[in-house]
């Protein structure tokens, strides 16, 4: 999946979850996509910044689904994940054998397959310990860091009906 169909197919409630996170975290970073998304729609940061926080919301989703907007959609997801979502991004690591840093960022190079014995252990206990929506969303992201994403991971993502988006 791309970013834009990624966010066709969201939880709404997941990425006002966040939204909400930038604003809470990391302010530059929201304005930051918030100023992007405006000008790639031909309007002005202020305009959209007027809005009530909810109608911000709904149009940064509705822009988000657009595909001229994947790059900024999979940038925001990924430091969302990155920055707000480390314990769960580190256990999927450890689980699949990975490389990083303590934090869930990838020290090593990707590994060119994945076990299916650990990926769908380490999906379990993600789906356990976390919100599956959550769940899903990073494996949807980390199946884009390799092109054509790894099958077995991809096959998880269709055919396991606990790992779903909306």
């Amino acid at each position: 999946m791309k970013a834009h169909e990624i966010y066709n197919a969201i939880d709404p409630a997941l990425v006002t979850q966040m939204l909400d996170w930038f604003r809470e975290n990391d302010r530059n970073v929201y304005r930051s996509a918030v100023s992007s998304l405006a000008q790639s729609r031909k309007l002005r940061l202020a305009f959209i910044q007027k809005k009530p926080l909810s109608d911000q919301y709904d149009w940064i989703l509705k822009t988000l689904k657009s595909k001229q907007s994947d790059t900024i959609g999979e940038h925001l997801v990924q430091v969302w994940l990155m920055a707000g979502n480390q314990e769960m991004l580190a256990n999927f690591c450890d689980a699949m054998g990975i490389e990083h840093d303590g934090k869930g960022s990838v020290t090593g190079e990707l590994p060119e397959t994945l076990d299916d014995e650990l990926l769908c252990k380490a999906v379990d206990q993600l789906v356990a310990d976390f919100d599956p929506k959550l769940v899903t969303l990073y494996l949807q992201v980390f199946n884009l860091q390799k092109p054509g994403g790894w099958g077995n991971l991809g096959g998880k993502l269709a055919n396991d009906e606990r790992l779903g988006l909306a």
